[in-house]
């Protein structure tokens, strides 16, 4: 045997060759291993979710109240029926041009300028009834209870007290601390602005008047609007309000 063919024989005869990995070409045990990496966040992520879920207190139900006589009701449920007596006249004053834009024409016997002038009202009626109720009616309930609390009421925890109030328009600087009802204030006075805006331009011959673009700016804050007249009332009705307040301090709030 010739010394090439020695050599020949001993490599052949050593252990069986790794095949070579050509670069840029990823094997199965690679891509299984990248796979792995990428899961492991996302599987943390939700193991971390599940353990605040878990962490996370059930709200105590609120004790059952004895019946309220039908005198009680009525003195507890004083101020819900007041304020949808307000509430109702705005409802019908939004379906009227709502109404009127869905179906593109005015209701029968409303002139142009009529129609404007419906508008107009209701943004400046929204305006006064919630200056109105930011100013004297929010604070004096927000004493007790968290659902017409300003961050900017001393009896807030979140504020040092002695903030300024807006007057029921969203650029009085209200916060996402603030109650639900004056975040939906906020947004209704934004929108409404844009739609008086427009019918005063509308008015005065700025531009010609379009149901079309009406009903766009309506759209902005219409079901935050619906929304709020219903919860408002919700929230001053007869068994939410015996929660917090005795029958003769019911009957010392002004409205």
């Amino acid at each position: 045997m010739n010394p090439s063919e020695s050599a020949c024989s001993v490599s052949n005869s050593g252990p069986e060759s790794q095949p070579e990995t050509q670069p840029g070409v990823r094997t199965d045990n690679m891509q299984s291993a990248d796979t792995a990496a990428e899961q492991e966040p996302a599987q943390q992520l939700d193991s971390e979710r599940e353990e605040e879920q878990q962490a996370e207190p059930e709200p105590e139900p609120e004790p059952a109240l004895p019946p309220l006589t039908p005198q009680e009701f009525r003195v507890y449920n004083r101020l819900a029926e007041q304020m949808e007596y307000f509430h109702d006249h705005f409802r019908q004053m939004y379906t009227t041009l709502q109404t009127a834009c869905t179906n593109r024409r005015r209701p029968a016997g409303m002139s142009l300028r009529q129609f404007l002038d419906e508008g107009l009202r209701l943004a400046r009626y929204l305006e006064m009834h919630h200056s109105i109720e930011e100013t004297h009616l929010y604070p004096l309930l927000g004493r007790k209870m968290p659902a017409f609390r300003s961050s900017a009421s001393p009896f807030s925890s979140s504020s040092g007290g002695g903030g300024k109030k807006g007057k029921g328009k969203g650029k009085g600087g209200k916060d996402k601390e603030s109650c639900e009802l004056l975040r939906q204030h906020q947004v209704i006075h934004d929108g409404m602005d844009e739609v008086a805006a427009y019918l005063r331009r509308c008015k005065d011959g700025e531009c010609e008047f379009e149901l079309g673009v009406l009903k766009e700016k309506l759209d902005v804050c219409g079901d935050v609007l619906l929304a709020h007249l219903d919860q408002e009332v919700a929230d001053l009705g007869a068994e939410r309000m015996r929660r917090y307040f005795t029958l003769q301090e019911m009957k010392a709030i002004p409205m």
